[in-house]
């Protein structure tokens, strides 16, 4: 089916030969140009239609061959080889139409055709000149607009395919993690080991919703965390303290989902897992300045190896990253001699 052409291109066709027989009759009266014949009538009301229609023409001629999808400098000598092209043929036209007819006296003769054709030649580069610059300036920026549109769209998708393809990683491994610890405590404790399946089913619920949005608030978060935690705690017994500092006014504030359980889960495999004695894990939440600080102490030592330490804590950064911009930061580093930090920044709301 051939493609209907849009009432606004008409619309705009309109307005722009309209504007043009205006301002040509505002000059003839001011200048006193216009003839008790209605001459200068016949000639614009002629040149109109044939501009409109040569104009129309031409618009066919860039769409058939495609002329705006070619390289900008391509665009460019074609669009000077197309506007002197069709000027000849309105010149011609008009000409014809003037010599035929008689329109054009000097000193009680006709004009010779030749000065005729030449002159109109002059004025129809030029109008159409002009109509092609308006035309493909439109649809540059029309173009540009989509492309635009489109690159924020491409963005944002892969933007939530990152986002996915991290969460894929990190929750399977939190699983697997907490599948360990139950493990653990079947043949020494039974009735433990179905507590802790009790509360691996509240971890897991709250880890489904979590998958529902980029964010959650640290409220919702700290949830999952003290399911984790409860759910550690009945493996390491007393070789486990847990400290909470949290400031009420923080509880509202967005956190990517699981991130604070990925720094805690990290905190106690590479911190109070090899401690004999087993160490603190204190979880701080608090306003510093424009920032909100959320940060996991633990026992233990960094040895160096602060940068490479699993999935979860190189996926920390990028996930940040993705969602906060390069506002957001996260790092690592040894506090004490006998305690790590992992520190996030995150833009307050």
């Amino acid at each position: 089916m051939p493609r209907t052409i849009s009432p606004r291109y008409w619309g705009f066709q309109m307005v722009g030969w309209g504007l043009f027989a205006l301002i040509n009759l505002f000059f003839a009266f001011v200048f006193e140009q216009i003839d008790p014949d209605g001459i200068l009538f016949c000639r614009l009301l002629f040149f109109v239609e044939i501009g409109i229609l040569l104009s129309h023409l031409m618009r066919s001629t860039i769409k058939r061959n495609n002329l705006l999808m070619r390289p900008i400098n391509q665009q460019i000598i074609l669009f000077v080889i197309l506007t002197l092209l069709y000027a000849v043929g309105l010149s011609l036209a008009q000409s014809l139409f003037e010599s035929y007819y008689k329109l054009i006296m000097s000193k009680g003769e006709v004009v010779p055709f030749h000065i005729l054709y030449y002159r109109n030649l002059w004025s129809a580069f030029i109008l159409l000149f002009i109509w092609n610059c308006i035309y493909f300036m439109y649809h540059y920026v029309a173009k540009s607009r989509k492309q635009q549109m489109d690159t924020l769209q491409l963005e944002a998708l892969v933007k939530e395919l990152e986002l996915k393809t991290i969460k894929a990683h990190i929750n399977p491994h939190f699983i697997f993690n907490a599948l360990n610890s139950i493990r653990a405590l079947i043949d020494e404790n039974p009735a433990r080991a179905r507590t802790a399946v009790t509360e691996l089913s509240n971890i897991l619920r709250s880890s489904l919703n979590a998958e529902k949005g980029e964010t959650v608030s640290l409220g919702e978060e700290l949830k999952i965390v003290k399911d984790y935690l409860a759910l550690e705690n009945m493996r390491f017994e007393d070789r486990l303290k847990i400290e909470y500092q949290i400031d009420d006014n923080t509880l509202g504030q967005q956190v990517p989902p699981m991130m604070l359980q990925t720094l805690v889960e990290n905190a106690i495999k590479h911190g109070i897992s090899k401690q004999v004695k087993g160490g603190i894990v204190k979880i701080i939440s608090d306003y510093k300045e424009n920032f909100h600080e959320l940060a996991v102490q633990n026992t233990g030592h960094l040895n160096g190896h602060s940068s490479s330490r699993g999935f979860g804590l190189s996926s920390t950064q990028d996930r940040l990253n993705l969602l906060f911009g390069e506002k957001a930061k996260f790092e690592i580093r040894q506090v004490t001699a006998n305690l790590v930090e992992a520190k996030v920044l995150i833009p307050a709301l």
